[in-house]
Formats: C-alpha cells, structure tokens, sequence
C-alpha cells in the first residue's frame, strides 16, 4: 500500500466539514504491525525497517494494525529535516542503532488504516481517528499529535513557533491508497523546498575536484526542469562526499534544464540527470522561480522526480 497524498493549496478551509493537523518536516512512513514483527514502508515503497530501530517496540503494543505518520528528528523541540537526513539512508542495522542514541526520532502517527485485521480505509476519516485516539499510542518514540477545529489559528501558531505549516482533512473523507485528493490540503509555510540536481560545481578554494555546490531543478511545468539556482551553503564534508556518490553514476554531457542557465552558475559544471531530489531552504522563491540563498538541509530518498511534477501539476 502507499499512503493518500495530500494537494497543495493556497486557502485553508474552513467550517465544521474540516480537521486540521501541524505538518511534520520529516519522512512519511506506513508502520505495519503483524504478529509481533515491526515493517515501516516509506512513501515510494522502500522498506525502511532497519533505520529506525527506536521505532521496534511499537511491534508490542497491538497485534495487528497499519499507521499512517511522519518520522521526525526533533531539534530543540522542532523538527529538523537535516538532523533526519542522516538518519533515513541507513541500512546497516549497527550503524543505525549508534545512531538513534544520540539522534532519536520521533513517529507522528495521524491515521489508522487497519486493526485487527480489519481494513479502515472506507471508513471515514472521523471514524479512523476516533479508533486511532482509542488506542492510546504513547510512547517514548512515538505519539499521536492533537487535531484542531480552526486551520486559519493553526497556521499562524505554526508559523510563530518555526513549524511545517498545516494540513486540512475532510472529516468525512476515505484513505486513498497512493492517490493525491483535494480531501486533504497541505498548507505550507514554503521556509523549505524539494528540488532536482542537475549539475555540480567543484570547491573554488582547492584542487581536490570535490564537490562544492549544484544546481538546481523545479519543474517547468511541462514535464521538464526549470533552473532555480546554484547552492553550496551546506554541502561540505560527509555531506558532500554523499552527494557526489549519489550523482556520481548519473552524469551526462549537456544540460538537464529547459531554459538557459547563467554563463557564471554553469562554469565548470559536470552535468547529471535530473534523478537525485534534495531539500533545501531557501529565504524565498523570487518572482522569476529562483530560490534566493539555497541551503542545503539533505537528500529525499523518499521523493522521486515524478513526485515533485505531480505536485506541480496538481
């Protein structure tokens, strides 16, 4: 199963059809439990199990049961996608151990698709949650974040305390496995953006050749890739000998973009396909689409490229 989608909007809704919940920055997951044995799939399908083995003891809290959320990595009480980013591409289960000691997450679980056999999904989603606050998940690891009547509040609150931003639900609305709706609105604060690499640039202040900054992709609106702009704050160390392993195979001899990048970003560039999707914060996206002052925060082993043109499209 892959989990419902939410669309973007620009208006919260409002009235008593509507429930409204904080957006994580984090990583969706489905957490299935079935006779003792923990799976958690993220939301393009990988099995993301052994990354989080602080999450294993909800295998003993019920027999059966499939939960909807979003994994975080709380930094000072907030969210941190790049305390999460070395979290989510560890598959070596010692490593992964080491690391929840010193950098524990955290499961917001915000829907239940199944208990005790019983598939919830056409039950609407007042039903679910109803079920799902019944079941009393509380735990060191993992909890079930309240709900709120009024999104417009929501939103400013959020924004005030450096969060997300919000997604609206309809209360009588089913879970669509693996589709986006207009049941459910995300209402983001835009502090972050996902994009595409298309190209990487070699540091300025040595030889070594390592990569110190990319270029970045969103989508053209037909398909393609529009330049957004050159980002080197972030990428150093691990990080970027990550980085170049991941572009390393996918490199190509022109550019990846629809329209023509600056003579200064493109200068020394090795172009790549536009395959590896990275988060990034930017202070604001410009009117001409260009992200202004990128940072880079990680990389989305959880967002392909089709993932970020089927937001842009709707």
């Amino acid at each position: 199963m892959r989990p419902m989608l939410a669309s973007p909007t620009t208006a919260i809704p409002d009235g008593d059809e509507w429930l409204h919940e904080v957006k994580w920055d984090g990583m969706r997951v489905l957490a299935d439990v079935r006779d003792g044995v923990l799976t958690l799939t993220s939301r393009i399908g990988n099995d993301v199990t052994v990354s989080f083995p602080e999450l294993q003891p909800l295998a003993g809290t019920y027999d059966d049961m499939l939960l909807d959320g979003e994994v975080v990595a709380l930094d000072g009480g907030r969210p941190s996608f790049g305390a999460l980013a070395d979290r989510m591409h560890v598959r070596d289960r010692r490593k992964a151990e080491r690391l929840s000691a010193v950098r524990p997450v955290t499961l917001m679980v915000f829907d239940l698709l199944r208990l005790y056999g019983s598939d919830l999904t056409a039950q609407p989603l007042s039903a679910r949650r109803e079920l799902l606050e019944r079941l009393d998940l509380a735990g060191r690891h993992w909890q079930v974040p309240p709900v709120y009547d009024d999104g417009a509040e929501l939103f400013a609150a959020t924004l005030e305390q450096g969060l997300e931003g919000v997604v609206s639900k309809r209360r009588s609305a089913p879970y669509l496995p693996g589709r986006r709706s207009t049941d459910w609105l995300k209402s983001p604060h835009r502090s972050t953006v996902s994009a595409v690499v298309g190209g990487w640039r070699a540091e300025k202040t040595n030889d070594s050749g390592r990569l110190g900054a990319v270029l970045l992709g969103v989508p053209d609106g037909t398909g393609g890739w529009r330049f957004a702009g050159r980002m080197g704050s972030g990428i150093a160390g691990r990080a970027a000998v990550q980085l170049a392993e991941a572009l390393a195979p996918h490199a190509r001899t022109d550019s990846p973009f629809s329209d023509e990048v600056p003579r200064l970003d493109r200068a020394g560039v090795t172009w790549v396909d536009p395959v590896v999707v990275v988060e990034a914060r930017t202070l604001e996206v410009t009117r001409d689409g260009r992200l202004r002052q990128p940072a880079y925060l990680g990389m989305r082993a959880d967002l392909t490229p089709e993932d970020l043109q089927e937001v842009d499209g709707g």
